[in-house]
């Protein structure tokens, strides 16, 4: 793994979305996902519904950027001009070259309409091609379908299930581990994800 500057605002962008380091203000633009869509964060282990967990949510987040662990973003929609969600590498493992990818979440109005893979494309960029990961892992309740089939969509293979791996906001959950590697993002993963994203443009209403 290259040398990673956690200080640095990195921005990660396109012609479709921009990703910007997560900041504490952005609470504001946030917060009427929080109170609105309390129900993003069904499978979350870190519910953001209402202010306080949004709170909290935002807390957790900009500890791991300054512990060197995590580096949150807020997603920008260019197509609305509109704040769509989060998203944040995490769990950096420089002795190991891997980093995770996660607590990903977009309001009901964003999804479905092709910004995930736009997000994910420049999230693996960064992560394989500039910081020079040799691994990338995601993680998801193993209830959580939506989530799963996404991760599916973009190239990720599933490992397994972590049976009753994590305490969870009721009870325990169960874990499921996807991953895509170096050798197979150039083997071809980018450029099919490349494909879906140019397919998903074409059809999409102007």
């Amino acid at each position: 793994m290259q040398t990673f500057n956690f200080l640095q605002e990195h921005i990660l962008e396109n012609d479709t979305v921009r990703l910007n380091p997560l900041h504490h203000h952005d609470i504001d633009k946030l917060l009427h996902f929080s109170e609105q869509q309390p129900e993003l964060w069904k499978y979350s282990l870190q519910p953001a519904d209402g202010l306080e967990n949004l709170k909290v949510y935002i807390d957790f987040a900009l500890r791991g950027r300054k512990e060197e662990t995590a580096y949150p973003f807020v997603v920008f929609d260019k197509r609305t001009q509109q704040i769509a969600g989060s998203t944040r590498f995490y769990d950096f493992q420089k002795n190991h070259n891997t980093v995770q990818l996660g607590y990903t979440w977009y309001g009901k109005e964003f999804q479905g309409t092709g910004l995930n893979k736009q997000c994910k494309m420049l999230m693996l960029e960064f992560a394989f091609e500039n910081i020079g990961v040799d691994r990338v892992e995601f993680r998801a309740d193993a209830n959580n379908e939506r989530s799963i089939a996404a991760m599916k969509s973009i190239g990720c293979t599933v490992e397994g299930i972590l049976r009753n791996n994590c305490a969870a906001p009721k009870g325990r959950r169960d874990s499921i581990v996807l991953s895509i590697l170096k050798d197979e993002w150039f083997g071809g993963v980018k450029e099919v994800l490349k494909s879906k994203i140019e397919k998903e443009r074409n059809v999409s209403p102007q």
